[in-house]
Parts: C-alpha cells; structure tokens; sequence
C-alpha cells in the first residue's frame, strides 16, 4: 500500500513458510521427532520489536523523575547488581547499572546497604536455577530488617514461565521479575514500584526486541561487551535460551560500529562481540550484510584494540569467517567453536545441524589459514540416550583436534526443552565416569601445550591483579591464555611483551620485559 515499506521476497517467504509449518503442526497428531512446537513456530512468526527513540526518552524522563526522589533522601541511595550465567548477561546488567545511576544511584556489594537488589539469572543449567533460589531465598531475612528494599530478579530465568509464577507464589518478598525482552522499561518499572503499591511481573511471551540508546556502566577500564544481535533461532534439543532470549534479530551495522569506535576512542583494548551465535549476524537484516563484513569494517578503525566474539555455531561458520580473520589486524586470532559431541547420531538428536566430518573440516582450515589459532569448544556429557561408546567419540574428537581449552558439562536437562523429555538409561556415576575421562584427556592436553611456551616471549594485555601473590598482575595472550606474571601495577590496561617462565594446566607464569 501506499506509504508502507516494502518487504523484501526473502523476509515474504520467511512468513509464508512459517505459516505453513504453523498449518502442518496443527493438523499433525501425536510425537514427531523432526515436528517442531506450535509455540516455537508462532514466536517464529512474530516480528523483532526495535523500540522507537521516544520510547528511550520516555525511559530517561522516568529516570529524571526517580533521580528527583532520590535526591531528596538524606543519603545517596545505593544498589547492588549481583549478575549470574553468561556474558551477554554481564552486558545486560551494564545496561542496568546504566539506568540506575541516571536514577541517582551509587553502587555496592553489600546487600545490607542496597535499596535496590537486581538479581539478573541464568537458565542454561539446574545448577545455575537452584543457586539463584537459593540466594533469593535469602534476601527474605534481608528485606525483613529492610522493609522499604526493592528486589528485582531479571535474566533468562525470569522468563521461564514456571520459575516466575514460583516467585510470584513462594517468594512474596520479591517486588520485581521481568524477562530480557522488557530490560528497555527498567525505569518505568521502579518509577512504578517506588510512586505506587504492588508487585510488577513483566515476562510475556514475544519474539524480542531491538533498543538503542540506553545508558551503560561498565565494569571493567581495559574490557568491554557489545552485543551484537540477541535471540537464537536454532532450538538445540537440550537449551532453553531461545525460549527465553526469542528469536535472533541483528542490531544495525552502523550502531555496533559506533558503539566500538567509541570504546576504542576511549581507551578499551579488549573487546568482545557478543551473540548467540554471532555466525548469523545480519541474516534478519536482509540488506546482504554478515558477521565477516561486520569483522571487516571494525578491523578499519583505527587504535591499539583487539576484537573477540562469541559464541559461534559450526553449522554457520563458514570459511569466509575464517579467511577475514586471518587477514584482519585487530581480530584475535582465537575461537571458540563450540562443538558439543562427537557422535553423529548424537549431533543428530541435539539438533546441531552439522557432522563430526564438518566440524573437523572447519578446525582444519581455520587452523591452516591462521598459524597458531587458540581453539576452545563447550562438550556435553551424558546427554539422554548417549552410550559410554559414544561418549567416547567425543573423547577421541578432543584429541583429534587438540583444543586449547574446554568448557566441559555434565548434561542437566531443562523443562520445556525437547531432550528433557528424552529416556536418559545412563546413571550420574556412569556419566561421571565418561566426563572424568574427557577431562583427563583435555587436562593432559592444556598442560601440554602450555609447557610448549616455557622460555617463550609473547605479547600479553594486563587486564587486571591475580589472586596469586608471587605473581600479581593477571594478562591475557592474543589467543585468550591467562598469563599471571610479576610486573608494576603500572602495567595495568597495555600491552607488553613477557618472557614465560613456568606454566600449569590452567595457566602461564611470566615477567614483563
């Protein structure tokens, strides 16, 4: 019509198809194993939200107006952002902190002092829940010896439909619960909590949104997060996040550029780009732009900086990917690939998309196109139906390809994920077993290739103090390996070329030059 914007044939298609799967799964009956959930396809079908500018102002006025009844306290009022799971996590809760200290609020660690608690959650493991209920618990005897305490809890366990309407019914001391997709109304919902009586649950099912504009504070002088895209559109069989992240949707290139040329114009020398799986950056977008032409342009601004990104998904990386890294001058040459089995079948019943074959052609040619790349990958163990063979392949997978590092699990299902639904026959021990093995493997491996550097000098970036005394100061490589060496606190925020004198599984030990 008439004044409306044209949709491009690709985004066209996109709805049609999504229709037609809706159609399909309405008419099916009983389990299929490649049927995807009517819930997934209608939130498939939604459209991104990109919040307005003046939705933002509307958010800064609310600050204004919580910043005046802060000011009229006798004391700065204080808050305390306790952040759990990931690190799109830990930039959220920098867009949080952002918001509160347009609000007037200081900030501190101690939950005795806040007025404002923000617990922001991870759903990715049982684990990660129960600590988080657990520490909510808690702030009952808290919140009882301070009555007019906000507590908020935020983040992807929010967003559970179970987990918030156990908040709502068993932790009646919680003033506060909204999902990722309503971070952007932060204000409002104080503004709320603070001029009128009540509690606010914001977690309502959506597709996501896109929000520009909101103040950040960040944690760190020398590191920084910028999310590049949110959402998952992939709905591997064991994870939740696309469930409570929705769906992916890209931020415009022009706005990630200027958020990095900033950070690096003010002095930030490690920065990381964050995604679900980054890999699918700009596929939303449908301007013909992706995640190597984003690597490309931010590899043109100038300065002493190096880029980092995560996570990838090996079923969209792509040599492409792979060959802009090696020619780019600010972009580490280190990647994490998460590779999760390697088993076929188990691949297969994960969802992943892609063989052993193809995952071990990708780590050979980025390793071929970048001399000495920094490898690391997540594996899950014991995932429902796997037999110790199988887990085995995943072992001989570890040491086919030589990782550099791992970030290893014990499978822990998660309600409303198609895998939490799978028989699982195998017991805790058995897995225990087959995990004690891959780290076995994988230990030997670290402590190995970190031996390999002894009497070796590299280029390190201080980027903070170690908790070991001989060796005070914390750096990382290029390649991400955490160097402790001796040196000045001056050194903290450059780069420096250190000689390594000693080394563990886990670490490097060095002294600056």
């Amino acid at each position: 019509k008439s004044g409306e914007k044209q949709k491009s044939g690709l985004v066209l298609f996109r709805e049609k198809w999504y229709d037609y799967l809706i159609g399909v799964s309405m008419q099916q009956e009983g389990p299929d194993d490649h049927q995807i959930p009517l819930r997934r396809l209608r939130s498939m079908r939604q459209q991104t939200t990109r919040i307005s500018p003046e939705d933002i102002s509307r958010q800064l006025q609310y600050c204004r107006e919580v910043a005046a009844l802060s000011a009229a306290r006798p004391a700065q009022p204080l808050a305390f952002v306790d952040t759990y799971g990931c690190q799109q996590n830990e930039a959220d809760s920098e867009r949080i902190r952002g918001y509160l200290r347009e609000m007037g609020y200081g900030f501190t660690q101690d939950e005795e002092q806040a007025q404002i608690i923000v617990l922001n959650t991870c759903a990715i493991r049982e684990h990660a829940e129960q600590r988080v209920l657990g520490n909510l618990g808690a702030l009952v005897h808290v919140k009882r010896r301070h009555p007019e305490q906000i507590i908020c809890v935020c983040g992807c366990m929010a967003q559970e439909a179970h987990v918030a309407e156990k908040i709502k019914q068993s932790f009646r001391h919680v003033d506060l619960v909204f999902g990722p997709h309503a971070l952007w109304r932060f204000p409002e919902f104080i503004h709320t909590l603070l001029t009128q009586r009540g509690r606010v649950f914001q977690v309502a099912e959506e597709a996501g949104s896109i929000s520009e504009g909101i103040p950040v504070v960040r944690q760190d002088r020398v590191k920084a997060w910028v999310s590049i895209m949110y959402g998952c559109n992939n709905f591997c069989s064991y994870c939740i996040v696309p469930y409570v992240r929705g769906r992916e949707r890209s931020r415009d290139p022009q706005a990630v550029l200027a958020e990095v040329r900033e950070l690096v114009e003010a002095g930030y020398k490690d920065i990381t780009l964050l995604g679900q799986n980054v890999n699918s950056y700009g596929n939303d977008l449908d301007i013909g732009y992706h995640f190597p032409d984003l690597l490309e342009d931010i590899d043109k601004i100038p300065g002493e900086y190096l880029i980092r990104f995560m996570s990838s998904h090996p079923k969209d990386a792509t040599y492409r990917l792979f060959d802009v890294m090696a020619k780019s001058s600010h972009v580490a040459k280190q990647l994490h690939l998460p590779v999760q089995s390697g088993n076929d079948r188990v691949l297969r019943e994960m969802n992943r998309r892609y063989t052993r074959a193809q995952y071990l052609d990708l780590v050979n040619y980025a390793k071929r196109v970048m001399p000495g790349l920094v490898l690391t990958s997540d594996i899950i163990i014991g995932f429902p139906g796997e037999t110790e063979a199988e887990a085995m392949d995943t072992v001989s997978l570890v040491e086919e390809v030589g990782f550099d590092a791992l970030f290893t699990f014990i499978y822990s299902p998660r309600p409303g994920t198609k895998a939490a639904a799978m028989p699982d026959p195998a017991t805790r021990e058995e897995k225990q077993k087959w995990f004690d093995k891959l780290l076995e493997v994988q230990n030997a491996m670290s402590a190995k290739l970190h031996a390999a550097y002894v009497g070796e000098t590299v280029r390190v970036l201080v980027d903070g103090k170690s908790d070991d005394p001989d060796y005070p100061l914390a750096s990382r490589t290029e390649g991400n390996r955490l160097v402790r060496l001796k040196g000045d606190e001056a050194l903290m925020g450059k780069f420096v070329d250190v000689k390594i004198t000693g080394s563990n599984t886990w670490a490097l030990y060095g002294e600056a030059l």
